[in-house]
């Protein structure tokens, strides 16, 4: 089986997430991080899968990991420590082709950004709103980011969108 994704032929429509998977080195570390982020206990932790099957299911040789999940209205967030085997860490640069980051709906970023550095969360750069000629669509002028990452570098965003960036309903 390849590694290489294929080029689709057809539609497939999936429309709902069901959850987000985050690898971790320190599983009871990254637990206390997304405690305090999210404000909520994992609704299961320190939970286990292993087997033949399931190692299969994700091209490894074999598998045995630990993990905690959170819920938030929308998404679940699994915390999942690798036991064997082990991985490296990721180099999780926003401009590395693969990497993903995970972004949390807010109101007033440049509140919630005042309140998370009270807190002790450390920031990549200062929050930022998109200004006139900096973003397309130009209905999304006014849209609020600020970036930061988890202790394994996951790349983490919140926004206050405007316009374009709006969630739909």
């Amino acid at each position: 089986m390849s590694n290489a994704p294929g080029t689709p032929t057809a539609s497939i429509g999936l429309r709902k997430a069901a959850h987000v998977g985050i690898s971790v080195g320190d599983l009871d570390r990254s637990v206390a991080f997304y405690r305090a982020l999210l404000g909520t206990e994992p609704v299961v932790r320190d939970e286990t899968m292993h087997g033949p099957g399931f190692a299969q299911s994700q091209g490894l040789p074999v598998t045995k990991l630990r993990y905690a999940t959170f819920n938030l209205d929308d998404l679940g967030i699994d915390l999942i420590q690798f036991l064997d085997p082990a991985g490296e860490p990721a180099q999780g640069a926003a401009n590395r082709p693969g990497t993903m980051h995970l972004c949390f709906l807010v109101d007033d970023v440049y509140a919630v950004h005042g309140r998370m550095r009270d807190a002790g969360f450390d920031f990549l750069g200062e929050p930022y709103t998109f200004a006139e000629g900096e973003v397309n669509p130009a209905d999304a002028l006014g849209t609020q980011v600020a970036y930061f990452n988890d202790p394994d570098g996951t790349n983490l965003e919140i926004i206050a969108p405007r316009g374009g960036f709006a969630r739909p309903q």
